[in-house]
């Protein structure tokens, strides 16, 4: 049994889903764990910084590197030192002893809502009369279901998409908006990201879930030419506010837009963007230290 490689990353935990992605991108990434208490999912500590332990099978560049280029990135992108956190990076080699199971040990079913529940791929789970289950492998793409980001647009889907209703994902990552979306009873639905490493895992989630007639593909908004009922935007605030425009001009004119990833200290940008495109907030969302916005045209 080989042995593995421990990556130790000090994080602002609210960034502890963006770092993940950044792991999951560039590494032979098996497994990432915040505080030791759970996988790929938000843990609030008192302090202002966590860890984030993050589990290699194997090392083809240097990991610290990478990871300080991700971070001046970030940086560019108008995220602040106190935002990202320190990110100090040890890099460790384990004894293997069954690592890559004892991850999975952290990880129970997602209640989303009293309808919708997110279930680990490897548990049995008998879901309630009337309860939408969303089967997925955690940490296979940005989006598990149980980042309070996702949350929220799964909520906004469940209170404002109507049957037969088409729906767009942009920054589709793992694709459980589009599944949730086809599942609440969408009859067209759309998913894309920039990233082509999602999009087959978007697929491949689809088909475990028996979902037929999504399409997933490499695209952005500005390219798209349909009009949808529903479109949700689970990104960063400032890709939202760069792209508030791409958004509008693929909504009909009835249609709703849900706007996810947005720390409660960066909404200014963000409704910014909503005012500079004339947009109507009709819903607010919150989640621990996560807002999002439902707006029409």
């Amino acid at each position: 049994m080989n042995n593995y490689y421990e990556l130790k990353i000090s994080i602002n935990p609210q960034m502890e889903d963006i770092v993940s992605d950044i792991c999951f991108t560039n590494f032979a990434c098996e497994g990432v764990v915040l505080a030791e208490e759970t996988y790929k999912d938000l843990v609030m500590t008192a302090t202002t910084e966590g860890t984030l332990r993050v589990f290699l099978s194997e090392i083809k560049e240097n990991p610290i590197e990478i990871l300080k280029i991700e971070r001046e990135l970030l940086k560019s992108r108008g995220f602040t030192d106190e935002e990202l956190g320190s990110w100090e990076v040890t890099l460790d080699e384990k004894e293997n002893q069954d690592w890559s199971k004892k991850w999975k040990e952290k990880w129970s079913v997602t209640h989303v809502t009293d309808k919708i529940a997110v279930v680990p791929s490897w548990l049995e789970y008998k879901p309630n009369d009337d309860e939408i289950t969303i089967t997925l492998d955690p940490g296979c793409a940005f989006g598990t279901g149980t980042h309070q980001t996702t949350q929220l647009c799964m909520k906004a889907l469940e209170k404002y998409l109507k049957p037969n209703d088409s729906m767009a994902d942009i920054g589709t990552g793992s694709g459980i908006l589009a599944i949730l979306a086809k599942k609440l009873g969408a009859s067209i639905v759309y998913g894309c990201d920039n990233d082509d490493t999602v999009i087959d895992v978007a697929v491949e989630n689809a088909e475990i879930n028996n979902i037929t007639g999504v399409v997933f593909e490499l695209n952005t908004a500005d390219k798209l030419k349909e009009k949808y009922d529903f479109v949700c935007a689970n990104i960063l605030h400032n890709v939202l506010f760069e792209i508030m425009g791409d958004l509008k001009n693929i909504m009909k004119d009835d249609g709703i837009l849900s706007l996810s990833g947005i720390l409660y200290e960066k909404k200014d940008v963000v409704l910014e963007a909503i005012n500079r495109e004339n947009l109507n907030i009709i819903d607010t969302l919150t989640q621990d230290q996560w807002i999002s916005f439902v707006v029409k045209k």
